[in-house]
């Protein structure tokens, strides 16, 4: 038997004797629809998975959780940078929070070119937004996960004839001001490798890959400075972290570096 609506208990809304505030409180890996902007198309569609959450006073049991997907429902097919606030904005009223947290990551797809044969195929990168709305203001953190393949330059003065390689992960995370493309930034961050990853290589590209990491040997430590220092020169960037992560080919642990900048203080060196 049901009850009747009127009837039915907003326990969630209960008061809580604890006196303990939540800082973050909602939902995870929900799927939906969302617009990136492509710098070759114009528009890209592709699906986010979003984390969104809220704070929660101290004298409140518990939040409503399906008010986050009535948010995501009222914008589905509008998630964009543009929107990003919007919703964060409307997290806050619709849950009566001061702070709302909204995570989104995707894939974004770029057609890439082989070097020599230019055979076309499509690259998959992990991008992210993560963003904080607390009194007005909107704290707004994009990133993107670059593979790539480095050649040790150690291995390559020790050998005669060979050295090894591995593939390796450059994430990026950066505030910015104004408009960044994740193109731009995938191009930069392979700019700073041995080489780049493609999806779709024949022998002669495979030739010319093979050559020019070995024409450009890096560490781990290389490619973090070396992205380091083109991020640093961006004039729409104002904060910067760049992760390095080498899977050694020939060791049974990875290689990593970070470094991080506040483009208005110092440099925090780190790995």
């Amino acid at each position: 038997m049901s009850v009747p609506k009127e009837k039915l208990v907003d326990v969630q809304s209960r008061a809580d004797g604890r006196r303990i505030p939540i800082d973050k409180v909602g939902i995870k890996g929900v799927r939906y629809p969302i617009v990136v902007k492509d710098r070759a198309r114009g528009e890209q569609h592709t699906v986010g998975e979003f984390n969104m959450y809220v704070d929660l006073p101290h004298r409140i049991k518990g939040t409503h959780m399906s008010r986050f997907i009535e948010v995501l429902e009222r914008h589905r097919l509008k998630v964009s940078l543009r929107t990003f606030k919007d919703i964060c904005h409307e997290m806050r009223e619709i849950l009566h929070a001061d702070v709302a947290h909204l995570e989104i990551a995707f894939p974004y797809f770029v057609s890439k070119k082989a070097p020599v044969s230019a055979a076309e195929g499509l690259m998959s990168y992990r991008c992210r937004i993560e963003g904080k709305l607390e009194n007005g203001t909107l704290d707004m953190i994009v990133g993107v996960t670059v593979p790539v393949q480095t050649l040790c330059p150690c291995s390559k003065e020790l050998a005669e004839v060979s050295a090894h390689t591995q593939r390796g992960e450059v994430r990026v995370d950066f505030r910015f001001q104004g408009f960044v493309w994740i193109e731009d930034v995938i191009e930069l961050v392979e700019s700073c490798a041995s080489s780049p990853v493609y999806s779709l290589l024949h022998r002669d590209d495979e030739e010319h890959l093979t050559e020019r990491a070995f024409a450009h040997p890096a560490f781990v430590e290389d490619v973090v400075r070396e992205v380091a220092r083109k991020m640093g020169d961006h004039s729409a960037v104002t904060w910067f972290r760049v992760d390095v992560e080498n899977f050694e080919s020939i060791h049974n642990h990875s290689a990593y570096a970070c470094i991080e900048r506040d483009q208005r203080g110092g440099m925090k060196d780190k790995g």
